[in-house]
């Protein structure tokens, strides 16, 4: 049995008597994921208990692990939550498991719930900037198209940054990418182990989708902001100017 407020000493010596194990102060958290664990619904009252309303689980243990206590909830019949127990020597190596950890399921969340993925190393966006630079501006007139190819460059900063933090030129890795890209028509990446041009669906490398498209809202919402704020501080400096005076030579306050 396990309560959410504090159970009596004296009921705690007659559950024990009994051979029921009893948890109290549990928090709510962790009442609604046993909920979901082992199924069965909280109870408010005695009087409303019915058996369709208990859950079920094949062993509860108590396990000490260094200076702290868990209670183990296993073998339960129709699990939709679980808990992950990460141990590490330190806390900075824990943090870094954890955050692993998280980015792992969220993606795999994503991926689920998207349906669909892209090809990671860079090649969604070597491919997209040569579609941009090569069949969108030459279709695109007037100042338009410089918008066209400023967008297409800056979306390589990410395979420049794969290989500048690979320890690789950066120009040569690009010029390799899209030669490669140009040859062989490929979805292709960029090997931060080798260098060289790759296949990321071979190697199993993949990006969400829903993570590449807010990035590409994103930058332009932020752009577009920028220059916003750009033209604010260009016009407040504008206000803040005396007006100048037309010298008229019939003044004849002029010269005074």
């Amino acid at each position: 049995m396990i309560n959410q407020k504090g159970i009596d000493a004296l009921c705690l010596d007659i559950f024990a008597k009994e051979g029921i194990l009893c948890l109290r102060r549990a928090k709510r958290r962790n009442m609604e994921r046993l909920t979901l664990a082992c199924g069965g619904s909280p109870i408010h009252s005695i009087e409303d208990m019915d058996v369709s309303q208990l859950g079920f689980a094949g062993k509860v243990s108590e396990v000490t692990l260094g200076d702290d206590k868990f209670t183990f909830v296993e073998e339960c019949k129709t699990p939709k939550s679980c808990t992950l127990l990460l141990q590490g020597p330190n806390t900075h190596t824990i943090a870094q498991i954890k955050d692993a950890v998280r980015d792992g399921l969220r993606a795999a969340k994503n991926a689920i719930e998207d349906k669909a993925v892209v090809p990671g190393a860079g090649a969604f966006e070597l491919a997209t900037s040569m579609y941009l630079r090569d069949v969108t501006a030459k279709a695109t007139k007037g100042r338009a198209k410089i918008g066209v190819q400023a967008f297409a460059e800056a979306l390589l900063v990410v395979p420049k940054t794969l290989a500048e933090n690979s320890g690789f030129d950066v120009q040569e890795s690009i010029l390799k990418l899209t030669d490669e890209r140009e040859d062989s028509g490929l979805a292709v990446g960029l090997d931060c182990f080798t260098g060289e041009p790759m296949i990321p669906s071979d190697e199993g490398i993949w990006d969400n989708v829903r993570v590449k498209r807010q990035c590409l809202y994103l930058s332009t919402v932020l752009a577009n902001q920028l220059l916003l704020v750009d033209e604010v501080m260009k016009a407040g400096k504008q206000m803040g100017k005396k007006p100048a005076m037309d010298d008229d030579p019939n003044d004849p306050m002029m010269g005074v």
